[in-house]
This record gives structure tokens, C-alpha cells and sequence, in this order.
């Protein structure tokens, strides 16, 4: 065993030390790069306008904890060399789709999005198709669910008598009968019948549905007044028909252009897209569509507009796209400026998807369209929100939720659970973090912060070893409350080492759960007992999302902690190496300047407060300086 420990830490001293080789050959170009695991298998694709930055920051300083899983999983990269930003993005789509993979989620986790389609034929009909051919058919979509995209269909064909059958019977059908087919079966149909009609829905399904009512409430009334009252009453049901699928609109804008307004927000390692589809000026349909992502934010959206148009034949006449603003989870100011410094800019991607795509894309600034972006920013917000506040509908179902969980594993009374999570990156900074829940609730001034004192390298097991030692020392030596369950991330190692010591160092008997991820690093399985072994638990019960929540929270708690302290350590390790700077003047300045950026672009007279000569002032700005990239 032993034997083999060592044989797998020098695999890895000498993969990290083959990244380090690489990554000081890195060019100065725009390109794509391919993550790779031990096995030699493409992990993850990336694009960067410099690939020298973009591929660096990885492995330099702080990340959302779904970035840190990804980076622990790397063992080599490759990279490939592109004329321009634009031929970045068109590699990296089609990457992503040659090697699907498995931290490259952006658009597997949605089924493929249905179309309305007017067959190629001598005799057109309608139908729903996920797939999109080139076969000179017209496809009009794509709709927000299938659900949508069939009651559409019904309508049209009830107003529309194109044929319904998919092989030509030998004789009319019940569908002749009914005035809603053209019976080419039997008679000769004028081709320009089938475009009259093919133009009549392509107006219909591109947002003029007001127009057809209005020429179905004349027909209605004329009918009306010839006393056809049976064609009266079906044209009333189809105009009733119009009003109940189609939406009522709420954005309507002046010209009558087709466009797709897009936002995204982001929130503990998720990102959401929400897309406005807008039909002759009218918002028409609307999709959110939620995945982890795991490098710069707007990078990682971009990356999602470029698969999602790749598959989209339906272009619209213009996108509207979202400003680049700084990513919400960003680190501390002092790592600010290192980790975005390759991050995409919004008018040059929208350029650069112009380009490619063939229409017009912009990133307002002001006016309506930018209220319209705005719109769909805070959508994808409020749908992101939605997923996080799932388990906290109903408090009744929440204390319900955690009564469950405790039978599913046998806890007779489940009160207090204590949950803990490790995070560093490559074994820098290693911190841990503890949650506590009551009755399924958090209980925020029970949270407690560890900064890992012996475990040297990234040993997750190690480290849990440390953290569960020292946590149930105190719980007893200041006769503290005793959790009723303690949860860990991860599965049967992580499981092992905490059970190890509380039960063999401490003499405690506590119930132990891990809650372990899968490929694309969701809440996927609970773990309990010795040896550990999976519950069973429904995936849609109020009991997994507690467990989801309980996860989400201390990855949270645990990562912000992390960067806390990687963001302390840089600054510390940058002053402290200038000559005449102890601690005593390093925390003078930060409480004057506010950060290391706001140092950086300091003047010499602005020191003159603290009372710091020119001389050294000059040193501390030109240490600073030469330290940039």
C-alpha cells in the first residue's frame, strides 16, 4: 500500500513538474487549450485571446471550488495556436463536441430543443422535430419545451389545411371533411395555394399572430352576417385558441425586428442563461438553462452562446448580449486584477460572433435594449436564486425534510448536523470549513473557520483527519452539544478517516455521512456507515435537496475562507519582501490604500501620511511593479 502511495506522489511531482516546463512556453497568441487527466484523456476546453495568461491563472491563484476540482484532476494540457479570437471560439465549439468533455457542461445537461417544421414535399405538412436537417425544410423555433411546441402545432393545424398524414392515403380522410386539409390525395393542388399558406404560418410563428386574428375576427363576422354560424363558431375557437397558447406580451419595442435578448448571472460555482426570444418586436418565449462553469465567467457564457447558435439554425436578426462586468465571485482585490486578466471583453466577443454567425450582435449601453438585457440578467438571477432556495419554501417541509433524512438513515431523533469541507489549491493555503443545521435549518453563528496546521500537500484525507480531531477535543473538553450526524464531502476515504479518529483517538460514536459528487460535480449519492454503503434516496425528495443545500453551504463557507486567507498570504509575502517594510508598516498601508492594487497606483506623495520618504516609497512602487506580469 505503502508502495504504492509513493509510486502515485511521484507520478504526480513529476506531472507538476512537467505543467511548470510547459507553462513557461506558453505564447503570447490566441488559441484554445485541452486539459488532461492521468489518464491522457481530455478533461476540459478552453479558449483565451492570450494563451500565456489564460492557461497560467489555473495554476496561480484563487478559485470557486469547482475550479479547484477540475485543476486537481489535470496532469498535462496541450494548446493550439489560432490566427484570431474568432477562430478561438469556433475551435473550442467544435472541441468541445469532437471530445464531450465531462467538465465542458454547458449545454449537455438540456435535451436538444424542438422546431416546428414545413416539410421539403410536393405536399408540405407540419410537424415537431428535435433534429434539424439540411433538407430545404423551414424550421421555425426553437421553443422553450416540447409541451409548447406541440399545442402550436394543433393550432395550426386546425387553421391551416395542409395535409395531416404521414403516407398519402388512397381516399379523403375525416380531415377533408372538417376543412383542414386540401385532400391531395384526390385533387390537384395549385403550388401556389402551398405558399400562400407556408407564408400565412411563417408570419404566424415569427410573432404576427395579431395580424392572422385580425383577418380570422373578419372572416368570423362576415360569416356571422351570411348566417354561417357553424364557420362563425369555429373561427371564434381558433381565434380563442390564438389567445390561450400565444403569451400575452409585456416588452414590445417600435421596429419589428427578430432578436434574441441573453443575460446570465452566476452564484456558488452555477451559471444561469436566460434567453428572450423576441418575434417582430414582441417577447414571444423565454428559457433559462443552468450549469456549473469553470473559468472566467464571461468566457464560459460566450462559450455557451457559441454551442447554443452551432446547433441553432433560426437565427434571429439580431443578439442582444450582456456588458462584461466583474464576476461576482471573484476573489479579493488583491487577486482581482491576476485572475481576469485574460477575461473576454464584451464588445470584442460580440465582434467576434458577428463575424461567425452572420448577424447582427451588440452590447447595449443604454436605452431600451439595454432594459432589455437587463431584463434578462435579472431573470437568469431569480432563476438561479430559485435553485438555492428550493429547501427553504416552506419551514414545515424543511423540519419535515431533516425528520425524514434521520429515518432513511437511522437516526431516531435528527437535530443538530455538522457538516465540514476542505479546500486549497495544489495543497497551498489548505483551510477547512463546519456548517451546523438545526432541524434542517442553518445556524450561522455555529459556523467555525479551520486553517489546516499539519498536512502538508493537498491529502484530503489528512486533512479531514486534522479538522474532525480538533473540533471534537474542543466538543469535549468545553462539553459542547454533540451533533446527531456528521456530514463530509466525499465518499468512503473521507468517511474512513473521520469515523477513525472519533471513534479510536476520541471515543465518540457519531453517525458519519458523505455526500459524494458526480461527473459534473452535483449532489449525486449519500453514504453512510462502516464500511459505507449508499442510501437509497429519491432524487426529487425535500430530504436531497437538504442534503444539496448542507453541501452547497459549506463549499461555500469553505471556499470564501480559502480565498480570505490566499488573498492575505499574497499580500503579506509581496510587502513583506520590499526592504523596510515589517508588519507593522504592511498593515499600515493596507488600512490607508485599502488594497495592494490601490498601493500599486499610489504616488509617491501619497505616502507622505504615513509618514514614508520618497525614497522608500519609490522602492515600494517599483517592487510592485516589477512583480506584474
Amino acid at each position: 500500500m505503502e508502495e504504492k502511495k509513493a509510486e502515485t506522489l511521484a507520478e504526480l511531482e513529476k506531472a507538476q513538474e512537467n505543467i511548470r516546463n510547459k507553462l513557461a512556453l506558453l505564447p503570447d497568441l490566441p488559441g484554445c487549450y485541452l486539459m488532461k487527466n492521468a489518464d491522457g484523456k481530455i478533461i476540459y476546453v478552453g479558449k483565451a485571446k492570450v494563451l500565456k495568461n489564460r492557461v497560467r491563472s489555473y495554476f496561480t491563484g484563487s478559485h470557486n471550488g469547482k475550479t479547484q476540482r477540475l485543476v486537481a484532476d489535470i496532469r498535462d494540457f496541450e494548446y493550439i495556436v489560432t490566427g484570431s479570437n474568432i477562430e478561438a471560439l469556433i475551435l473550442e465549439c467544435n472541441l468541445i463536441k469532437m471530445h464531450q468533455p465531462k467538465y465542458n457542461v454547458l449545454l449537455k445537461d438540456d435535451k436538444t430543443f424542438p422546431y416546428i417544421k414545413i416539410t421539403n414535399e410536393a405536399h408540405p405538412r407540419l410537424e415537431v422535430t428535435r433534429r434539424v436537417l439540411k433538407d430545404k425544410a423551414k424550421y421555425f423555433g426553437p421553443y422553450p419545451n416540447a409541451y409548447a411546441a406541440q399545442q402550436t402545432k394543433k393550432l395550426l393545424d386546425r387553421m391551416y389545411p395542409l395535409r395531416k398524414c404521414g403516407v398519402m392515403p388512397k381516399e379523403v380522410c375525416l380531415y377533408y371533411h372538417m376543412g383542414q386539409c386540401l385532400a391531395p390525395c384526390e385533387k390537384e393542388v395549385d403550388p401556389s395555394e402551398y405558399e400562400r399558406i407556408t407564408q400565412e404560418i411563417q408570419s404566424f410563428l415569427g410573432g404576427g399572430h395579431e395580424e392572422i386574428k385580425k383577418e380570422l375576427q373578419r372572416k368570423m363576422e362576415e360569416a356571422a352576417e351570411e348566417l354561417y354560424f357553424e364557420r362563425a363558431k369555429e373561427l371564434r375557437d381558433q381565434i380563442m385558441n390564438i389567445d390561450a397558447i400565444m403569451e400575452k406580451q409585456k416588452i414590445t419595442t417600435s421596429d419589428a425586428k427578430d432578436r434574441d435578448v441573453l443575460g446570465f448571472a452566476v452564484d456558488k460555482g452555477w451559471m444561469c442563461v436566460q434567453i428572450l426570444y423576441m418575434r417582430q418586436g414582441k417577447m414571444v418565449q423565454r428559457h433559462a438553462t443552468a450549469f456549473p462553469f469553470y473559468g472566467e465567467a464571461y468566457s464560459d457564457f460566450v462559450s455557451f452562446v457559441t454551442q447554443y447558435y452551432s446547433d441553432n439554425p433560426a437565427l434571429p436578426q439580431e443578439i442582444l448580449l450582456p456588458d462584461s462586468e466583474k464576476n461576482p465571485e471573484a476573489s479579493s482585490p488583491e487577486t482581482e486584477e491576476t485572475e481576469n486578466r485574460d477575461a473576454l471583453d464584451a464588445q470584442s466577443a460580440a465582434a467576434s460572433l458577428q463575424e461567425w454567425l452572420g448577424v447582427k450582435v451588440l452590447v447595449p449601453q443604454r436605452g431600451k435594449k439595454r432594459q432589455m438585457v437587463g431584463m434578462a440578467v435579472e431573470n437568469a438571477k431569480v432563476s438561479l436564486d430559485e435553485k438555492f432556495r428550493l429547501i427553504e419554501r416552506d419551514e414545515e417541509r424543511t423540519l419535515k425534510a431533516a425528520a425524514n433524512l434521520g429515518q432513511y438513515i437511522g437516526i431516531e431523533n435528527l437535530h443538530r448536523i455538522e457538516a465540514f469541507d476542505n479546500s486549497n489549491i495544489q495543497g497551498t493555503n489548505p483551510v477547512s470549513a463546519m456548517v451546523v443545521f438545526i432541524d434542517g435549518k442553518p445556524d450561522k453563528k455555529e459556523y467555525r473557520k479551520y486553517k489546516v496546521r499539519t498536512v502538508q500537500g493537498p491529502d484530503d484525507y489528512e486533512t479531514m483527519r486534522e479538522v474532525i480531531r480538533r473540533r471534537y477535543e474542543r466538543v469535549l473538553k468545553e462539553n459542547l452539544e454533540m451533533p446527531d450526524l456528521i456530514v463530509v464531502d466525499g465518499g468512503k476515504g473521507q468517511i474512513s478517516a473521520a469515523v477513525d479518529v472519533l471513534e479510536n483517538e476520541l471515543g465518540l460514536f457519531i453517525p458519519v455521512c458523505g455526500l459524494v459528487k458526480d461527473v459534473k460535480h452535483r449532489t449525486a449519492q449519500l453514504m453512510v456507515g462502516d464500511p459505507p454503503e449508499p442510501v437509497d434516496l429519491p432524487r426529487d425528495s425535500q430530504e436531497f435537496y437538504l442534503l444539496q443545500r448542507i453541501q452547497d453551504e459549506v463549499h461555500r463557507f469553505a471556499i470564501s475562507f480559502h480565498r480570505e486567507q490566499r488573498g492575505k498570504s499574497m499580500v503579506a509575502s509581496k510587502l513583506d519582501s520590499i526592504p523596510g517594510i515589517g508588519e507593522k508598516r504592511r498593515k499600515l498601508l493596507l488600512k490607508h490604500f485599502g488594497s495592494l492594487k490601490k498601493i500599486k497606483e499610489a504616488s509617491i506623495e501619497d505616502f507622505r501620511p504615513l509618514s514614508i520618504g520618497d525614497k522608500l516609497a519609490r522602492q515600494i512602487l517599483e517592487a510592485l511593479q516589477d512583480e506584474e506580469p
